[in-house]
């Protein structure tokens, strides 16, 4: 299928591993003219260089920016002034119970992951509007309909790009422009991946082994019954993202593994 991201200029924010990256190397790979992004000039260098190896006629730039910071977001657009397709994946986690998150520890987790990409929306969604034509793919998370105990605030940032999402949709009905929220399960991402290693070193087993436990103890609704690829996350997106995908607007389009198990 082809999935007429040719000539397409795709931003990916947050791109420079993981699940950013797989999408922005999936992008690349489909012809699309990919801007990479992460907070400094070395990460993103490499992040290009291996796009380019991946595909040899990529083509693929990138911009070192802290989106996460309205001085950040304001320097990448005055590089990267259009867009086609936004690709809002930056984002952070991490597990803190609740009494011990911090007001500055709340706002800094919606600066971050929800305010990056109302700003970036904000900045390209008007010449969206005059080629009438884009595609704005905030990645959210299961968690944000399953708000984790073990991390309430990165939760609250995945149900509001969610909301941000439908409303965006519904501020651009009847164009050719399509918001959504992709609903990501629990995935091998760079970071995920040095933290199953670190709490499975504490613990004294193999990561294979605490994979395993986490499933049955911590996220037992699991269809897929282990962590996903960021490959297999990006494959979703690209379609999201691409031309054939004109029905799917203000959705929350789940690639969670099967773990939400509402069948609504």
């Amino acid at each position: 299928m082809d999935l007429g991201l040719k000539g397409k200029i795709a931003v990916v924010t947050g791109s420079t591993a993981g699940i950013g990256f797989a999408i922005a190397n999936t992008l690349a790979a489909e012809g699309a003219r990919v801007v990479v992004n992460g907070r400094t000039q070395a990460r993103v260098d490499s992040a290009i260089e291996k796009i380019r190896r991946e595909t040899s006629q990529a083509d693929v730039s990138g911009v070192a920016a802290d989106l996460g910071s309205v001085d950040g977001v304001k320097a990448f657009a005055k590089v990267i002034s259009d867009a086609d397709i936004l690709i809002n994946n930056l984002g952070i986690f991490e597990p803190k119970p609740f009494a011990e998150i911090s007001d500055a520890d709340w706002l800094r987790f919606f600066e971050v992951n929800v305010m990056s990409g109302v700003r970036l929306s904000r900045h390209y969604l008007p010449g969206m509007l005059r080629k009438n034509w884009g595609r704005i793919i905030f990645i959210s998370s299961e968690s944000g309909q399953q708000i984790p105990a073990e991390m309430v605030h990165y939760g609250m940032t995945k149900t509001a790009q969610i909301a941000v999402a439908r409303g965006l949709a519904e501020s651009v009905a009847g164009t050719r422009i399509t918001v959504n929220s992709v609903l990501v399960g629990p995935t091998a991402s760079e970071g995920v991946g040095t933290f199953v290693a670190d709490l499975a070193k504490q613990q004294g087993i193999s990561s294979a082994e605490f994979e395993k436990k986490f499933f049955e103890g911590v996220r037992p609704s699991s269809l897929l019954k282990r962590f996903e690829t960021p490959e297999e996350v990006a494959a979703v997106v690209a379609f999201v993202a691409s031309t054939q995908s004109t029905t799917i607007n203000g959705a929350a389009v789940r690639a969670d593994g099967g773990v939400v198990r509402s069948i609504l």
